[in-house]
């Protein structure tokens, strides 16, 4: 792995591990880790440092999976009716039977049912289909 994408890894891990961490862990110097990083900045490569929730705090939400399907032209105001939600946490425009992906998290199953029942009445929605994630495996 060449240093940029380890520098990548180690931020991502942990955006604020401090300059001198990373460069020991990559066998860099400090000047030359804080240039590359600048550099990764500036190629927007690195577009932003972002808040993550501690573990305890993410394995006390109930997440799931929304399927949703949209109906035609409506895309546009369905997923800015989507942004809306703090609840959902990810949206993908997907290719197949349905149009988008949600994932969602709430403190309870009530929270959780209000949300799905909120981006069905969204306008544009036709149908939805949700799995509750029971378990994370693999979150990189």
């Amino acid at each position: 792995m060449d240093k940029d994408e380890e520098l990548l890894s180690l931020l991502a891990e942990n955006a604020r591990m401090p300059i001198a961490e990373l460069a020991r862990q990559l066998g860099l110097s400090r000047t030359t880790v804080q240039a590359r990083i600048e550099r990764l900045e500036r190629n927007r490569i690195i577009a932003g440092y972002t808040l993550r929730r501690g573990v305890a705090v993410e394995n006390a939400l109930i997440k799931g999976h929304v399927l949703i399907t949209v109906k035609p032209k409506t895309a546009r105001e369905t997923v800015a009716g989507l942004s809306a939600m703090p609840e959902v946490r990810t949206l993908h425009s997907v290719s197949g039977e349905v149009d988008l992906i949600a994932i969602i998290a709430a403190k309870t199953v009530e929270a959780l049912e209000r949300v799905i029942d909120r981006i069905g009445e969204l306008d544009g929605v036709e149908r939805t289909q949700t799995s509750l994630i029971l378990a994370t495996k693999i979150d990189r």
